[in-house]
């Protein structure tokens, strides 16, 4: 059975399926985007599996619109219902869309499906003008449905203040830092990744 880690971040766009590729990497697991929603380009399984060649299971969604998953799904006649976590041997990384309280339908959040895995969830957050507010909300947010969380992962160019603040206001521990790359390749991710603490990721697994 699966050792699952849930990605999630405080917004669209911010880094969550690099930091996914690298933790993938690092922990020689399995990757798993349960709803993808746009299609004309490379999804985030293709990119993962590229930059990784880890195995990547099958998304449970495919939504050909870029946008939010609940109005994705609803221009395709499609409802998104309750997904339980696969069941595989190592570990398994899982992303989630769009930021924690993405709608996938109607009410039903992307954290209320979190909160029914139960796994231990990582919040990545940008290093960028505005983080603090919303990482925090994020925070109350997966908290107030008992959430697991590991701790928060910042991506972008180094805010110490920023950082330092969220993880002390929060009580939750910054598991590290992983820089824009300005080429995502595999040894550029390996070597971003010697400053995100492995070690705690992996004794929580």
């Amino acid at each position: 059975m699966s050792s699952a880690v849930i990605i999630t971040g405080t917004d669209t766009g911010i880094g969550k399926t690099v930091f996914s590729a690298g933790l993938t990497l690092a922990l020689q697991a399995s990757y798993w985007k349960p709803v993808q929603a746009g299609l004309d380009e490379e999804t985030d399984s293709e990119t993962v599996a590229r930059l990784t060649g880890r195995p990547t299971l099958p998304e449970a969604y495919r939504l050909k619109l870029p946008a939010s998953p609940h109005h994705a799904a609803a221009r395709e006649g499609v409802r998104i219902g309750a997904m339980p976590l696969p069941r595989i041997d190592g570990a398994l990384v899982v992303e989630g869309a769009g930021g924690a309280l993405v709608p996938l339908d109607g009410s039903f959040l992307y954290a209320d499906q979190m909160a029914q895995w139960q796994a231990p969830v990582i919040l990545v957050a940008r290093t960028a003008l505005g983080t603090i507010n919303h990482s925090l909300l994020t925070i109350e947010a997966l908290r107030a449905r008992r959430l697991p969380l590991l701790g928060i992962v910042f991506i972008g160019a180094e805010m110490q203040d920023s950082q330092q603040t969220i993880s002390r206001i929060a009580a939750l521990p910054s598991l590290g830092r992983l820089p824009r790359l300005a080429h995502v390749t595999r040894p550029a991710l390996e070597q971003a990744f010697q400053g995100i603490d492995l070690g705690a990721i992996k004794a929580a697994l």
